[in-house]
């Protein structure tokens, strides 16, 4: 195939070297030496021979042939130079193609090259978007992720919120509520969504109950703090409930006050619980004073008798009798005062009244009621003084005497033979005394494991064949241990047990001077004094005491017959006894000022532990002594008003005596015990008389419906509206000048009083039928005025 090439390309070299003429030529005599050369061949070889006509032939069909083979020839290497041109031509382009081509492939490297970076920072891209993607999806997720969380722990939240009891919601800072739990719903009677936007005044309809939420929600945003108070809602079935409201202020994320939260807990049956719990309290203080009351009676009684029997001529045998008798009352005395204070603790209503007490007579009241004691057991006693003591120390003497006693009386006890041996010691510091009381005994003594628990209250401890520490009321010392405390001192205790106990008093107190008022008895003057006491035996004690120091007595049994009997002008002094069968000395008192312009001392007589005394000068009494009368106290109330018996009555109540202010009236009837007429005076001379009638009248108008509800809640034994109704009618009538009816209503707003229960009925029956008297009293008494 190469062959035929090369030689193809020879003969087209050729023709194009020659020319065509000169190569038609050559190729005609080459086609007829061709011929002849083959017609000789073959004629040879057939015949054997080469014959003329063999060469003529040949040349001639040579010469016939050679144009048209040259032609042949010609066209065809004029095409296949044509043809070798185009392909020249064609391979030029080709070439051009080629280095086209290569540029074209370099430039396509480059392309690619770029593209495949491209692609490559296309994919950084996409994988970088990918993983934004991915991150942004993550993101997403956890977003909703905690989306959903925080919708579960919502509704969670909600949940719990729905499920408690307690009334929850939150208002913001202009008390617009924004939300609240189901509790909440049901109070108000409203949906959440029906609450928001609503303000205390849509929700709350009571006003009082809108100025309490108002006042509290200003606390809590000015102070910046925690509130809780209480308050009565009630529902829409009208059912009542107190709750117990706490509210706290609600920040947002930037600290700034967005509102406040408040949560609310029902405590109906714990405020019934309480209320009943302080009627029972009430009840067992009403029944111990009671009960205290008629037990003392009897037994001041005892004391009283058997210590003025002592005073008389009696045999050794009858004179042992009645100081056992003395003394047993005595120690009964302290039991009640130990049961007494023992009540007052659970109220935490105990106080100390330290008064200026005679620290020897008081050492020495202790020998000598100790002395009787011991000799009654058949026991020694000694006292003796250590150190020189304070002549008067200011202490709550009655206080001290009890815890004394009662260790005392625990000693003696507890000893079977022996002794009592107490020690008194003070050491003065300045305007002070470390005082120390000793008491040793030869008793029993106590358990080391005891030791511990002797001063529990009602604990008694248990030892050995004969268990005498069971014996008492195991409040003796818990109460000692209380007041000692109180004193700012404390007991100490040590024992062995079969050989006696010390305990140990150490109390420090001011140390002051008595005033001398006991000096020169005889030079006291002789008094006509007025008692009203409603005990015979009580009678019998305290007129033998007075007459024995030259006193004379009348006596009164009963609140009524001391207003009718008595006359001011014929006593020096007013003992008056506190609880009475139809009234109290208080009673008594506040009539008798109420009546009189001058009046002696009025001084209560009490057989209770005294309290202190502003509380008994307070409700009218100048002074105030216990029962049994002591000769002691007695010579202190007459040194006290021997030099001015009659003073100035310390309440600006009346200026002429009356009989009765509070019968009908008539020209004799004291103005008063029924009207103010130096308010009414000071009034009238401001404004005139025409503002006061309008006043008076407005009264008038209203006091109808004011005392329908005082006898509706008194039928009701609604005692809380009683107190609060009559309050604001003793408001009202005090604005008009009313003063009787002001006085009652100010005796049926104070239920603390122990005759309130009792009487309170009578003062509303008294208002009711007195107010429109003292109303027209009033208005003739207006139109009179210039």
């Amino acid at each position: 195939m190469k062959l035929l090439k090369n030689l193809a390309q020879y003969y087209v070299d050729l023709l194009v070297k020659l020319g065509m003429v000169r190569f038609s030529m050559l190729l005609a005599l080459a086609l007829v030496c061709f011929s002849v050369l083959l017609q000789a061949v073959v004629s040879l070889a057939l015949r054997g021979q080469i014959e003329n006509i063999v060469i003529i032939r040949s040349v001639f069909f040579g010469l016939l042939i050679t144009p048209w083979a040259v032609y042949f020839l010609t066209v065809v290497v004029e095409q296949l130079e044509e043809s070798r041109q185009r392909l020249s031509k064609m391979v030029e382009k080709l070439k051009d193609m080629r280095q086209r081509d290569h540029q074209l492939n370099l430039e396509l490297q480059a392309n690619i090259q770029q593209l495949n970076q491209e692609i490559a920072e296309r994919k950084k891209a996409e994988e970088a978007r990918l993983e934004a993607i991915q991150d942004l999806e993550g993101e997403v997720y956890q977003r909703e992720r905690t989306q959903m969380e925080l919708a579960e722990r919502t509704a969670l939240m909600r949940s719990f919120l729905d499920a408690s009891p307690d009334l929850i919601y939150y208002r913001n800072t202009e008390g617009i509520f924004s939300g609240c739990n189901k509790a909440f719903e049901e109070l108000v009677g409203l949906s959440e969504s029906e609450l928001v936007g609503l303000s205390i005044y849509d929700v709350y309809k009571d006003d009082s109950t809108h100025q309490q939420v108002k006042e509290t929600d200003k606390i809590v945003f000015s102070e910046n703090r925690e509130l809780a108070y209480d308050l009565c809602l009630q529902y829409p079935d009208g059912k009542e409930a107190y709750f117990e409201f706490r509210k706290l202020p609600f920040y947002n994320k930037s600290k700034q006050l967005i509102g406040l939260v408040g949560f609310g807990r029902d405590i109906t049956e714990r405020k019934a619980y309480q209320d009943a719990l302080l009627k029972a309290s009430q009840d067992k203080t009403k029944f111990i004073s009671t009960i205290s009351h008629e037990l003392r009676t009897p037994l001041n009684g005892i004391v009283g008798l058997s210590r003025m029997l002592l005073d008389s001529k009696l045999d050794q045998e009858q004179r042992q009798y009645m100081q056992t008798i003395n003394v047993s009352a005595i120690t009964l005395g302290h039991i009640f005062n130990d049961v007494i204070d023992l009540d007052k603790f659970d109220r935490s209503e105990l106080e100390l009244l330290p008064v200026a007490t005679d620290f020897q007579s008081f050492i020495t009241d202790i020998e000598s009621i100790s002395g009787l004691m011991a000799e009654q057991k058949g026991l020694t006693f000694e006292l003796d003084r250590l150190t020189e003591l304070p002549s008067a120390i200011l202490v709550d003497a009655t206080r001290l005497r009890q815890v004394l006693w009662n260790l005392l009386n625990n000693a003696m006890k507890f000893t079977k033979q022996g002794g009592v041996t107490v020690n008194v010691s003070a050491d003065i510091d300045g305007e002070f005394a470390n005082i120390e009381f000793e008491i040793e005994d030869t008793g029993i003594g106590i358990p080391d494991s005891e030791i511990d628990n002797i001063f529990g209250m009602y604990y008694q401890v248990k030892s050995g064949k004969d268990n005498l520490h069971a014996v008492g009321t195991g409040i003796g010392l818990a109460v000692s241990q209380e007041f000692t405390h109180r004193m700012g001192g404390q007991i100490t205790v040590s024992s062995e047990l079969g050989f006696g106990s010390t305990f140990v008093v150490s109390i420090r107190v001011p140390v002051t001077q008595m005033q001398d008022t006991l000096n020169n008895v005889d030079m006291q003057p002789s008094l006509r004094i007025f008692m009203v006491e409603d005990i015979e035996l009580n009678i019998t004690v305290a007129r033998s005491v007075l007459e024995n120091l030259g006193h004379t007595v009348d006596v009164a049994m009963t609140g009524e017959e001391a207003l009718t009997n008595f006359i001011p002008e014929q006593y020096d002094l007013v003992f008056l006894d506190i609880q009475l069968p139809d009234m109290t000395g208080f009673d008594i008192a506040q009539q008798l000022r109420r009546t009189y312009s001058q009046l002696p001392p009025l001084v209560a007589l009490t057989a209770n532990v005294m309290k202190s005394k502003s509380t008994y000068i307070e409700k009218g009494m100048d002074d105030a002594i216990s029962k049994p009368l002591s000769i002691k106290d007695i010579h202190q109330v007459i040194a006290k008003f021997s030099s001015s018996h009659r003073r100035e009555q310390p309440f600006n109540i009346s200026t002429k005596p009356v009989s009765n202010p509070e019968q009908n009236k008539s020209e004799s009837e004291d103005l008063e015990a029924v009207i103010d007429t130096e308010m009414l005076l000071s009034y009238l001379e401001i404004v005139g008389k025409q503002p006061v009638l309008d006043s008076l009248l407005m009264f008038e108008q209203t006091i109808p419906d004011y005392m329908q509800q005082l006898n509706q809640y008194l039928n009701n034994q609604d005692d809380e509206n009683l107190v609060s109704e009559a309050h604001k009618i003793k408001g009202a009538a005090g604005s008009v000048g009313l003063r009787r009816i002001q006085q009652l209503a100010q005796l049926a707003q104070t239920p603390e009083a122990s005759d309130w229960r009792d009487n309170v009925s009578t003062w509303v029956k008294k208002m009711n039928q007195y107010f429109q008297q003292d109303i027209d009293y009033l208005k003739q008494w207006i139109e009179q005025q210039s």
